[in-house]
């Protein structure tokens, strides 16, 4: 698979996370609608400025955006991703209490 494909893969990815149209993240990064159709198709290649915004537009790392194979198998887990995403948006302290609160429950249900 190209690399243009590959990382626009992950930005679609990555958007539809964030419940982001191609239209709104375009608004973000200061591009078109079209722009960001093309990049997801592997039609567009990208400057690494514009690669930079995308990545702080979805708040993810640059190197998000590019394919991880050891990551591979959750792809399709879909609720997973969304587990990290609204991870990524709280505090470390929160983020701290959310595993507590996930390990104490998964203690109970193992026994």
């Amino acid at each position: 698979m190209k690399v243009a494909k590959q990382v626009g893969d992950q930005v679609r990815h990555y958007r539809n996370l964030k419940g982001l149209t191609q239209e709104q993240l375009a608004e973000l990064v200061d591009t078109y609608g079209t722009y960001i159709g093309r990049l997801e198709r592997g039609e567009q290649n990208v400057q690494l400025e514009t690669l930079e915004k995308i990545a702080d537009a979805l708040q993810i790392s640059v190197y998000a955006l590019f394919n991880h194979p050891q990551f591979d198998h959750l792809n399709n887990q879909e609720w997973i991703w969304q587990v990290v995403h609204l991870l990524q948006e709280q505090s470390t302290d929160e983020q701290e209490r959310a595993y507590r609160v996930l390990s104490e429950m998964f203690k109970k249900t193992s026994k």
